[in-house]
């Protein structure tokens, strides 16, 4: 299995795929299995590179003080291994958050950057469900916020449709999951994440996605993200909550490939 190694941690990742490079960057949950329903589609047209976030999946489970900032330098640090420069980048969530900050602070690493379902300062709404996010860890434990985690994720059809399908996901995490400082530490770096100075240095094409369901990361936190980058341009999902990636992955898949073929 492949490692990048960053001096104290090891970052896991997978390639997939021929064509252009294109990163999918997952969001708090950080693991590259987040990406399963897109992967396939994409990587007809794309090398697909994914990677386990520092603390999750098959990279170092690091004790420490976790901010965005940290995280995107160990993205850069997996770019300099695989010595790529101008990489389609998508990020779900904490990953846009990441993509802002690597877009901004090396441009040369990010040809284009799409913004899905992520923010750059918690409007009311996020910051209440974070809020409550970090209760549920610290009152009742990593098991209590692994089951609350679909609320936030997924739409009610979606989550009643689906609903053993994503028992099974509970049950994942919650045996494989972060220990739980991990866990608090991670939320602690979204609560903490203020990326408006990075927004008016982005200069990579940027498209913002999100859907108007989306309870987590609602619509106003994308319109904030496409009002202060240069050309950004929004497009807003009918259905799919926070994780539209998964709930409406063909019409999520078209919509990436679409931008990824732009000409502008």
């Amino acid at each position: 299995m492949p490692y990048a190694p960053l001096g104290d941690a090891e970052i896991y990742y997978e390639e997939i795929g021929d064509g252009p490079p294109l990163l999918l960057v997952s969001g708090l949950g950080g693991t590259a299995s987040y990406w399963e329903p897109n992967i396939a589609a994409l990587a007809r047209h794309h090398r697909v590179i994914l990677h386990d976030h520092r603390g999750t999946g098959r990279s170092t489970r690091w004790e420490g003080n976790y901010s965005v900032e940290l995280l995107a330098s160990d993205l850069a640090g997996l770019l300099g291994h695989l010595n790529l420069f101008g990489a389609a980048l998508v990020g779900h969530s904490t990953g846009g958050a990441i993509g802002q900050v690597l877009a901004a602070r090396m441009p040369e690493r990010v040809g284009r950057l799409m913004l899905y379902a992520s923010w750059a300062k918690l409007c009311p709404q996020m910051r209440q469900c974070m809020e409550v996010r970090q209760q549920l860890l610290r009152h009742g434990g990593a098991a209590a916020y692994h089951r609350a985690s679909p609320l936030f994720l997924y739409p009610p059809r979606y989550l009643c449709e689906s609903w053993p399908a994503i028992e099974q996901e509970i049950a994942a995490n919650a045996a494989h999951g972060p220990t739980a400082t991990i866990l608090e530490a991670r939320l602690r770096a979204v609560v903490d994440f203020d990326g408006a100075d990075y927004l008016p240095r982005i200069t990579a094409p940027t498209r913002i996605l999100v859907a108007q369901d989306d309870f987590l990361t609602p619509p106003v936190a994308s319109e904030f993200l496409a009002e202060r980058i240069r050309g950004a341009k929004l497009h807003v999902l009918a259905y799919g909550g926070h994780a539209a990636s998964r709930t409406m992955s063909g019409e999520f898949n078209a919509a990436v490939l679409d931008f990824l073929a732009a000409s502008v």
